[in-house]
């Protein structure tokens, strides 16, 4: 039986144009490098990881601020309109060398904080799965279902209820068959999961670290910072 591989894919072709209308967020300043510097040099200390495929815009000058992009498993190719299409084109820039079994990570290129510990907790819990699984972190807050016109419709029981983080792990075959379907028949999928959930297939999670943060806001720099701080230290006791 041939051992899977393991490829990890970066969609970073966003603009993020909540956080700033000038510069895509994966490249603010983040510690002594910026946040695409912090997430690429951590993902390349994944052992086992034939390539790493980083599909965004080619042409964005920023990535010469990227050092980890010189990486000899580093490659670039282009992105797509929005996520989907990106985690496609990466799918299929990897289509000569992948099998139906092997696995693909797909990590946000905005969560500079995943540990080696998280990516490593995810791989041991999900390698033997047909499908795949997902990290995700526990909710502490009340959760509201509102309605469209922002009214409180109920109250959910947060037990019952998981955010979802990357990496998110599947099988190369399995995940570019959900990726076209959703992509041909216009579906909305705001991570793979969903995707994969729209085939009806079943999906397992893995309990991450609440310090996985994603960057979505300007305040959320000053948190990563602060965490990649706290892990340094801990590293070093």
């Amino acid at each position: 039986m041939v051992k899977a591989r393991y490829w990890i894919i970066v969609p970073a072709g966003g603009i993020g144009r909540r956080f700033s209308p000038k510069l895509p967020k994966q490249f603010f300043p983040l510690g002594q490098s910026n946040v695409a510097q912090h997430c690429l040099s951590r993902l390349l200390k994944v052992p086992q990881i034939d390539r790493l495929i980083v599909p965004c815009k080619i042409r964005e000058k920023w990535w010469s601020s990227v050092p980890a992009t010189i990486n000899d498993r580093v490659e670039l190719v282009e992105g797509g309109l929005d996520r989907a299409e990106s985690v496609l084109n990466g799918l299929l820039a990897l289509a000569k060398d992948a099998t139906f079994s092997d696995w693909v990570l797909v990590h946000d290129i905005v969560r500079p904080c995943v540990t080696l510990g998280s990516i490593m907790k995810l791989r041991e819990s999900v390698y033997r799965h047909p499908i795949g699984g997902i990290l995700v972190s526990p909710i502490s807050d009340t959760v509201k279902l509102i309605s469209e016109h922002g009214q409180i419709k109920t109250t959910i029981d947060r037990r019952y209820c998981r955010l979802a983080q990357t990496p998110q792990m599947f099988r190369y075959g399995e995940l570019l068959e959900a990726m076209e379907y959703a992509i041909k028949h216009k579906k909305a999928v705001t991570d793979e999961s969903s995707a994969l959930e729209q085939l009806g297939k079943t999906i397992t999670m893995v309990e991450g670290r609440a310090d996985n943060v994603k960057i979505t806001w300007a305040e959320d720099l000053i948190f990563a910072d602060a965490i990649i701080k706290e892990q340094a230290k801990l590293e070093c006791e």
